[in-house]
């Protein structure tokens, strides 16, 4: 499947749905892990869904990259990584080939176009920006991950509570992998530090098919908190 002329917009001319994933730079030691990132790759290809995520060729975040690549093109993909985590975050398939700033980056024919930024902020900032100018279907997905994926997927549904940007944010419950948090959550209303209608601004879904459904489906809480932000 050919990338569209301008990668920003579909056809009719609406902004195209850009999905942040979150998850690790490991592959897990459960072959089902780098199966359900392949399969979302996949998915989003097929439904013209552009990722945005955390620049790294290593692990799940790799496996996404470069499924939608072979799929929709490199203009489908945009890496997004601090200069600090290019060494780590990355395999032997990282090239000569350096950006304007003379740092490394992935080969963009198979992983997408990368920027590397300075901070972790600026990543997550830069990453959120995307999905919110994104079309309908736009959102964040947590595939597993660590602390670093665990960490963006909770200030992603912070922000989503305090009124910072109203998307959908999906937990794509692989093998059972978030239903700590899932309980975790289910407690905290139970003793009073998340409103019950809170509850579900993370969702779930078992596959891909379906944590993709449940982006266009989603639908903001009215338990939110009525802030303005600006243009934060």
């Amino acid at each position: 499947m050919a990338s569209e002329p301008n990668s920003n917009e579909t056809s009719n001319g609406t902004p195209r749905a850009k999905v942040c994933v979150y998850c690790g730079s490991s592959p897990g030691h459960n072959p089902a892990y780098v199966e359900a990132a392949r399969e979302l790759g996949k998915f989003m290809a097929e439904n013209k869904i552009d990722l945005v995520y955390g620049g790294g060729t290593v692990g799940l975040m790799g496996e996404v990259a470069k499924t939608i690549v072979s799929i929709a093109g490199p203009d489908a993909v945009h890496g997004i990584i601090p200069e600090a985590l290019v060494k780590w975050e990355r395999d032997a398939t990282y090239s000569t080939t350096k950006d304007d700033n003379g740092y490394h980056v992935p080969e963009e024919q198979v992983y997408g176009r990368t920027t590397v930024v300075k901070d972790m902020h600026t990543r997550k900032q830069m990453m959120a920006r995307e999905v919110i100018e994104g079309g309908p279907g736009s959102g964040f997905i947590a595939l597993p991950g660590g602390y670093g994926t665990m960490e963006e997927l909770l200030e992603t549904a912070t922000w989503n509570q305090l009124g910072i940007h109203n998307k959908g944010v999906c937990l794509l419950n692989v093998n059972g992998f978030y239903d700590g948090l899932m309980q975790w959550i289910k407690t905290a209303v139970e003793e009073g530090f998340v409103k019950e209608g809170n509850a579900e601004i993370l969702v779930t879904a078992s596959n891909a098919e379906g944590a993709l459904r449940a982006l266009r489906e989603y639908r903001v809480s009215d338990a939110r908190y009525g802030l303005d932000w600006g243009s934060e």
